[in-house]
Parts: C-alpha cells; sequence; structure tokens
C-alpha cells in the first residue's frame, strides 16, 4: 500500500458517513445527523495509522543515508582500487600517467555517481513527505469540517429540542 493510503481510506469513509447522514426533521442543507461513535472509530483508526506513516518516512530516510554511504565506500573503493593499481605499474612513466588518468575519470565517474545517487534519494524523500504533508493537510481539513458539522448540529438540535439520538 502506497504511503497514505489508508488514511485517504479512512478520510472517504469519514465522508460517506457524513454523505449518507440524514438531515434532521424540518432541518436541511448542511446539516446531518450522524452516529458520533463512527466518526470517533475512524478518527481512533486515523490515530493508529499516522504512527506507521511517520516510521514509512522515516524509514525511507534511514534507506537514502545508507545507500549514500554505500555510493561513497564504492567510490572509495573504485578510488583505492584505482590507486594501487596506479602504484602496482609505477616503474613506466606512460603506464602511470594513464593510470593517473584512468584513476581520475574513475574518481570522477564515481563523485558523479554519488552526487546522482544522492540526488535521486532526496528527491524520493521529498516525494514521499510531500506526500504524507498532503494527507494530513487533507485529514485535517476533513476532521475541522465533520467537526463543524457536528457543532452546527448539536447547537440546532439544543434549539430546536432537548432530546437527540446518536
Amino acid at each position: 500500500m502506497e504511503p497514505g493510503e489508508e488514511i485517504e481510506a479512512l478520510v472517504d469513509e469519514l465522508e460517506q458517513i457524513v454523505a449518507e447522514a440524514k438531515s434532521p426533521f424540518g432541518g436541511g442543507g448542511q446539516r446531518k445527523i450522524v452516529n458520533a461513535d463512527d466518526i470517533y472509530d475512524i478518527l481512533e483508526e486515523m490515530r493508529n495509522v499516522f504512527p506507521q506513516e511517520f516510521m514509512d518516512a522515516r524509514r525511507i530516510l534511514r534507506e537514502e543515508g545508507e545507500m549514500l554511504d554505500r555510493a561513497q565506500k564504492q567510490a572509495d573503493a573504485i578510488i583505492a582500487d584505482a590507486q594501487q593499481q596506479a602504484m602496482v605499474i609505477a616503474g613506466d612513466q606512460e603506464i602511470v600517467r594513464l593510470a593517473q588518468q584512468q584513476s581520475e575519470s574513475i574518481r570522477d565517474a564515481a563523485q558523479q555517481y554519488e552526487r546522482d545517487t544522492r540526488y535521486n534519494a532526496e528527491e524520493y524523500a521529498d516525494t514521499v513527505l510531500a506526500h504524507l504533508e498532503d494527507n494530513l493537510r487533507s485529514i485535517t481539513n476533513t476532521v475541522t469540517r465533520v467537526r463543524q458539522t457536528l457543532n452546527e448540529n448539536s447547537g440546532a438540535n439544543n434549539q430546536g429540542n432537548n432530546s437527540v439520538n446518536w
């Protein structure tokens, strides 16, 4: 399941409860009667999912760091290997020059690989975190709307009559 999909499903479920709720007698428009326990159950599920979303984001960041460390170690190993090869062949000036040239080329390629890997890992982490941020914003907006609806219903019901069945 993609990051945030479970939260989106719970938000959809909240919207469906509100959409299917009946309007109070004599009322209409945006006022609806909903079962508060259903809303609270979904909100509790959302609270349980958030830690997983945050753990997933932390895992992605940790994996990014590990990937960068591996790339750096690989680059260092390539450079060390190239330098060792250059020292073994050091007897001949032309061979030494070619080895140094190759070593620099390998180092440049390894450094480019490291930069590319870091850029891709950071971009991926940013995408995941932006998606999580959008989901959190959407959930916050939905919860605010549901609370407003509940508050409006509560105010209308308290003014109209004092007995309300949830």
